[in-house]
């Protein structure tokens, strides 16, 4: 069995888009995935899959297309691997903080370096990012809400992508090493 997080994009954050957790933990136990736990109302699961699964991508795809099939939502699902979130925590460039101002973005895909050549600092400073395997570990001095740079990934990026902020992805991956 492998332990795995998904991370639904854009959930819970306005009108549309709305799944109660215990939606999405009935979506998670009616694919086979066990030991299925919800964290915050934001579309963040851990739970177990069989190694026969197919990984993260094939794990992913078929989150996605129960959600649209059960509850006609259509909403991104990165998934990743307890251990391959602990290599992301490990591997943070930069000292945290504050943790409530310190983000990863993870990316369904790698980051495309041409894309992120594009992105000029200056456009979002004093905010700090620094791309790491399949996410951007971010900085935001002034706070996540107020941030500048998110909206610009969403624009320019070319691969869906969802913001946790440390203290969640730290917490996510206590649950999943847990």
């Amino acid at each position: 069995m492998t332990v795995y997080v998904g991370l639904l994009r854009g959930v819970n954050v306005g009108v549309r888009r709305k799944i109660a957790m215990a939606d999405l933990r009935a979506v998670l136990a009616g694919l086979g995935h066990t030991r299925v736990t919800t964290l915050l109302q934001s579309g963040n699961a851990v739970f177990t899959a069989p190694d026969s699964a197919g990984g993260e991508d094939a794990v992913a795809a078929a989150v996605e297309e129960r959600l649209r099939a059960e509850l006609d939502l259509d909403a991104d699902v990165i998934v990743r691997t307890a251990a391959h979130l602990r290599r992301v925590v490990d591997g943070i460039p930069f000292d945290v903080r504050d943790p409530a101002k310190c983000a990863v973005c993870f990316l369904k895909e790698p980051p495309d370096p041409d894309r992120l050549a594009a992105i000029d600092p200056d456009a979002f400073a004093p905010e700090e990012m620094v791309p790491g395997e399949r996410e951007l570990y971010l900085y935001f001095p002034d706070g996540l809400g107020r941030a500048k740079l998110t909206p610009l990934l969403a624009r320019r990026l070319g691969t869906p992508a969802t913001v946790r902020n440390w203290n969640t992805t730290t917490r996510l991956l206590a649950l999943a090493e847990g």
